[in-house]
């Protein structure tokens, strides 16, 4: 509900404005009371004329009739217009509409779309108590352009600051980075984790190749089969030094074969009998016992290689002073002896230099004491198993460094075969004691039938499987092979035997003592072929052809002979 003019101002300012209608809310309108001038007639804005109807809400302030009067002037200028329509939103008559004569009044000061007039300075006023008119949207004018202009003043606009904005964004950074971090450390502990299984993979797969590659896994390794690898037998890398143990004291000899698989990681000490027949320098068949004597180091290298299909690469010749000298060296060795040694510098009666058990620690005169003990009746093989107990316990001792084993070797001061140096032998030692104290060195006897040739499980069993070689006796039909066995009593019999036979043209095949003695000799043949060359063979020996029977002669062997207390040598 609106006020009138008159509250809040008093008496004194009605006479200055005046009602000149209501707008479309019914809010009245009010403007300046026109002066009065002479000879102007005042005007009525609620004037009814003849043809004119006023109606403030009709649709576009149309007018009902035409408007013969002349347009108010509020200036006083004296001249007149025609009154248009009143149009209380201020938009004018369309020009050329019908009935209309001159310009649309406007009650807001706008003009008609004919022709614009001056905006007429307070032409409608507001009592202040009153509120302003309703913010209306003019019509754009013909320009397109909204006539009504604001003013900045009109508006205003509160900035309120967003004190509670950096707060959100700053939880929102906190709870992005705090994620990121999360995961970030998931990520960094799974690679940690890819990271470990992968090293623990590779340290079982190394293992376990490591294992393979050393032949060391369970029922894989090179001591749990025959060959130790896939790898052939003949294709397996071997370095092999034939070493000798010269008695200096006694005399004989004793011959063993050290062997290096390098393919297989094996090392073996191949034990040689005496009784061995090889072939000398002149073609004829020996034993390697003579061979060693006679032939040397050289020559004896050359024959073993005949006969086993091997590839020695050196000769170590070991006397048995070298031999004590060298377990003083390393300090003592370890070994189970199966004989008690008596001192053969001691008294009878007293207590043996070597007693037999386990574990016994051997210095090096026992050593050498156990190394070429025979007892009496014994056959050589005995002896020959004792020296190799004695080279593996060695090996156990000596350094596994190249350098090392290297000085030992050189501290010794014995002259070695020029086929085998210091450093070389040293190196060869170094690589057999690391096998030895892996545990994966062993000892095997050469098995050789009583006339020294070699059969087929030595082929097998030894030659082929350990050495890689081929078993090849010395030709049958080269010579008459003869066995000699010694049983008059007397030592060096059977090697006075063995010299004439050799010089006769006879192959001498070591037979070896008989248990006991006996008076007369015998020739014995089993081809009626043989009975020839036995007949030869008593003959060449000095004995009586009645000597000569048929019977069981030694395996590959045409003749044998039992030399008994009849025998004499100087006869022959």
């Amino acid at each position: 509900m609106n006020d009138r003019y008159d509250a809040g101002y008093g008496g004194d300012h009605d006479d200055r404005y005046e009602l000149v209608g209501y707008d479309e809310y019914g809010r009245p309108i009010y403007q300046p009371a026109a002066q009065q001038q002479p000879q102007q007639q005042p005007y009525d804005p609620y004037a009814q004329q003849q043809a004119y109807g006023y109606d403030p809400y009709a649709a576009g302030g149309q007018q009902t009739g035409q408007y013969p009067g002349q347009s108010y002037d509020p200036y006083g200028t004296g001249q007149q217009a025609p009154v248009p329509p009143y149009d209380p939103y201020g938009h004018g008559a369309a020009q050329g509409a019908p009935g209309a004569p001159g310009t649309s009044y406007d009650p807001y000061g706008q003009a008609a779309a004919s022709g614009q007039q001056p905006r007429v300075a307070e032409q409608t006023a507001y009592i202040p108590q009153q509120a302003g008119p309703a913010e209306e949207t003019d019509a754009p004018a013909g320009d397109g352009r909204s006539e009504r202009d604001y003013a900045t003043g009109q508006f205003a606009f509160v900035e309120e600051p967003d004190t509670d904005s950096e707060d959100v964004i700053d939880w929102l950074n906190f709870t992005e980075n705090r994620t990121e971090r999360r995961e970030e450390a998931k990520r960094r502990a799974r690679s940690r984790l890819v990271a470990l299984v992968v090293v623990l993979a590779l340290t079982a797969v190394g293992g376990v190749g490591y294992l393979w590659y050393a032949g060391k896994l369970p029922g894989l390794s090179s001591s749990d089969s025959k060959t130790g690898t896939a790898t052939s037998a003949a294709a397996q890398k071997r370095d092999v030094v034939v070493v000798h143990l010269h008695n200096t004291k006694k005399g004989g000899t004793s011959t063993a074969l050290l062997v290096d698989n390098t393919t297989t990681k094996q090392g073996t000490t191949v034990l040689l009998p005496n009784s061995l027949a090889v072939a000398d320098d002149d073609g004829s068949t020996t034993t390697l016992a003579k061979s060693v004597e006679d032939d040397g180091s050289s020559g004896t290298r050359e024959a073993i290689d005949t006969v086993l299909g091997t590839e020695i690469q050196g000769t170590w010749r070991l006397d048995t002073p070298y031999l004590q000298n060298l377990v003083d060296i390393i300090g003592n060795i370890e070994i189970d002896t199966n004989a008690d040694v008596p001192d053969p510098d001691g008294k009878k009666g007293t207590a043996p230099l070597v007693s037999k058990g386990k574990d016994r620690t051997l210095g090096g005169k026992a050593a050498v004491a156990y190394a070429t003990y025979r007892a009496s009746g014994e056959a050589q093989n005995a002896q020959l198993e004792r020296f190799g107990q004695v080279m593996q316990g060695v090996l156990r001792k000596v350094s596994s460094d190249a350098q090392g084993a290297t000085v030992t070797v050189q501290t010794l001061a014995q002259i070695l075969d020029p086929s085998l140096t210091d450093k070389d032998l040293g190196t060869f030692l170094a690589k057999l004691a690391d096998l030895a104290k892996g545990g994966d060195y062993k000892t095997a006897l050469l098995p050789v039938q009583t006339d020294g040739t070699l059969s087929a499980q030595a082929s097998d069993s030894v030659v082929k499987d350990v050495l890689g070689g081929t078993a090849k006796s010395p030709d049958k039909d080269a010579a008459v092979r003869v066995s000699v066995q010694n049983a008059s009593g007397v030592k060096g019999n059977s090697e006075k035997a063995r010299i004439v036979l050799l010089n006769g043209g006879f192959t001498f095949l070591e037979g070896g003592t008989a248990s006991a003695a006996q008076s007369a000799s015998k020739v014995v043949y089993t081809d009626a072929a043989d009975k020839e060359n036995a007949t030869e063979v008593a003959k060449t020996l000095g004995l009586p052809t009645s000597a000569v029977t048929k019977g069981k002669a030694s395996s590959n062997a045409n003749v044998s002979v039992v030399l008994g207390q009849d025998y004499e040598p100087s006869a022959s």
